[in-house]
Parts: C-alpha cells; sequence; structure tokens
C-alpha cells in the first residue's frame, strides 16, 4: 500500500491540476444583448456551469457585426449569442460560423434554428417593431395618433419622430428591410425619403427611441413592442401603436465562431443556451422565445402585434445588407446622432 501512495497522490495532484484548468476556461461572448441583462445572463449560465467564465463583448447590432467582419482572418470571438439571425446569416455565408447542432435543439420552433444539419445558428427569441407614442407631449404638440407607416409621413409629425439608425442598430435595419419588402424597393425608398422629412434624429440604439419618448423628450419613437410594453409598466404615459401595414421583426440568435480554440466551453454555452431555463430568461425581456409553450403574457403588451409580423425574408435581408445600409447612409446619415 505504502507503495501506491505516490501514486494516488500523483493522481489527486492531476485531478487539481485538471479542475484548475476547467475553472480557468474563459469564453469571449459577442452580443447586442441590452446591457442590463447580460450580468444575469451570466449568472444563470454559471449557476450550472461555474467552471466557464464569460467575457462580454458589447455593443449594438451593427457594431457587432461590422467588428465580426472585420476580424474574419482573426477571429477574436469564440461564440456570438444575442446577436440579429440576419448578421448570422450573413456570417454563415463568409464561412464564419460553425455548425453544431446543440443538445435539445428538436424542442424549438424550428423557424429558431437554420436549416442546414447541422445548424450554423439557433434563434433564442424574436423582437418585433412597433411605434411608441407619448401621449402628453403629442397632445401638447397637437399631434393625432398613427395608424400606419404611411401616417407618419405626414407633415404634422415633422420634428417629432426618432428611429434607428440601422448601420448600428438591428432594430433601425428590421425596419428598413421590411419597408422594403412591403412597399418594394422603389415605393420602400420612396416612403424613408419622405420619413426622413419627419425625422428629427437617428439613435444607435434600438429601444433609445422608445425609451426618449418614454422620458417625454419626443412624441414618437420608432422602436420594438417590448420596449415600449417594459416602460409603460413602469408609468410612462405610452401608447404602442401596431401600424396598419404590418410590422417587421428579427431574431436574436446564437452561434459559434469558426476556429475558436474553446470549442467544447463553446459547445458548452450553446447546449445551455437552448434549454428551457434559458428560454424562461429570455422571456423575462422578450414576449416571444423559441421554445413553444414557454412565453408568458406580457403586461401592456399590444394586441394584434403578433398576427401583424410579416413573413419576414431573412435571406433578402443579410444578401443585401451591404446595399441597402450604403443606400441608406448615402441618403439619410446626415441626421444621424454622433457615434
Amino acid at each position: 500500500m505504502k507503495l501506491k501512495a505516490p501514486i494516488f497522490a500523483t493522481l489527486a495532484a492531476g485531478a487539481i491540476l485538471a479542475t484548475s484548468a476547467v475553472a480557468e476556461t474563459e469564453l469571449t461572448v459577442y452580443t447586442a444583448v441590452e446591457a442590463e441583462d447580460l450580468a444575469r445572463y451570466a449568472e444563470t449560465f454559471n449557476a450550472s456551469h461555474p467552471d466557464i467564465k464569460i467575457n462580454w463583448v458589447r455593443d449594438s447590432t451593427g457594431i457587432v457585426t461590422a467588428k465580426l467582419l472585420a476580424e474574419r482572418d482573426n477571429p477574436q470571438a469564440d461564440v456570438v449569442w444575442g446577436l440579429a439571425a440576419t448578421s448570422l446569416l450573413l456570417l454563415k455565408s463568409e464561412g464564419m460560423l460553425e455548425g453544431y447542432a446543440p443538445v435539445g435543439v428538436e424542442k424549438l420552433d424550428a423557424k429558431f434554428v437554420d436549416g442546414d444539419n447541422p445548424p450554423a445558428w439557433v434563434g433564442m427569441d424574436a423582437w418585433v417593431a412597433s411605434v411608441c407614442y407619448n401621449t402628453v407631449e403629442a397632445e401638447k404638440a397637437g399631434l393625432k395618433p398613427p395608424t400606419s407607416w404611411k401616417d407618419l409621413t405626414d407633415p404634422m409629425y415633422a420634428g417629432h419622430l426618432i428611429m434607428p439608425n440601422p448601420n448600428s442598430s438591428g432594430t433601425g435595419f428590421l425596419d428598413v428591410s421590411s419597408w422594403l419588402q412591403m412597399f418594394g424597393e422603389e415605393g420602400g425608398w420612396a416612403y424613408m425619403d419622405a420619413l426622413h422629412e419627419n425625422i428629427a434624429r437617428y439613435t444607435h440604439s434600438g429601444s433609445k427611441p422608445c425609451k426618449l419618448a418614454a422620458a417625454g423628450e419626443i412624441p414618437i419613437g420608432i422602436s420594438f413592442a417590448f420596449r415600449g410594453a417594459k416602460s409603460k409598466a413602469a408609468g410612462a404615459p405610452l401608447e404602442i401603436i401596431v401600424p396598419s401595414e404590418g410590422v417587421g421583426w428579427d431574431m436574436e440568435a446564437t452561434a459559434i465562431v469558426a476556429g475558436t480554440a474553446n470549442l467544447e466551453a463553446a459547445k458548452t454555452l450553446v447546449d445551455f443556451t437552448v434549454t428551457l431555463e434559458a428560454n424562461e430568461m429570455y422571456n423575462t425581456g422578450y414576449a416571444v422565445v423559441a421554445m413553444p409553450g414557454v412565453a408568458k403574457p406580457v403586461e401592456h403588451f399590444p394586441e394584434g402585434l403578433l398576427d401583424a409580423m410579416i413573413d419576414n425574408d431573412f435571406e433578402f435581408a443579410a444578401n443585401n445588407r451591404a446595399a441597402i445600409l450604403s443606400e441608406w447612409q448615402s441618403r439619410y446619415d446626415g441626421k444621424s446622432d454622433p457615434k
């Protein structure tokens, strides 16, 4: 027995070293998830996986997408957790994503899963466009509530509208790409020309127009519905309007960056992102989540919104993203907030 003691000691030391090595696993995770939610996401994941540390790199959708493309030949991220599916489709077309079917992916709504086998990305939740209308400020300005997107081109709204810049905001991009789908290319740009006349400024955040409307800094903010519901629940005098032509939407999704040196840890994280626990976590910030039957009713979420979601052509949005953004910038960027 004495002869075996050093062996056991060596095995124990090896186990300690192995545990230490696992504990030191760090993942660089790029995300466009609202900053206020990141600590909660990491805490929920680490409750079951304390051996993996998440190092967040957070910015708006357009900036994260541009950063990933710029790093194509020298990737810095291991995982993308919470970026627009249209952005991930673009990264997929560039060969930048590692295909992986996370454990339990078959439990998700099929429209939240990339069609390849294995999928290049997996959806988490969806956010849907809407108009945040401050009833108090609008009344002061003598405005009437719009009922459609085209109503917003009425001269009475001049200087009373804010919307996100699509080059930096995923919400801004889903607005622009949906208008091009709803009104056609020529009609879409003609609509945006008219809308631009009424825009006070373009923000670099999709939630900010609604936050500004909620704070009374502007009567009308083009944003997304859940942000409006959240602000209204906090007491803001908002009406959340669903335009009659339909509303654009996109989904947040997750993917492994091709070439990661931490593939097993990345797979562990992506496995977690499709669990019931993760979907329940998403539902605290989004009304529509990938796993059927999970989403609970959201206070002040506008009636008819889900039925108003257009049949979004994600391939169109992804394949034409660069051209759309370039055209938008050449026409309207003069009213954008400074970066």
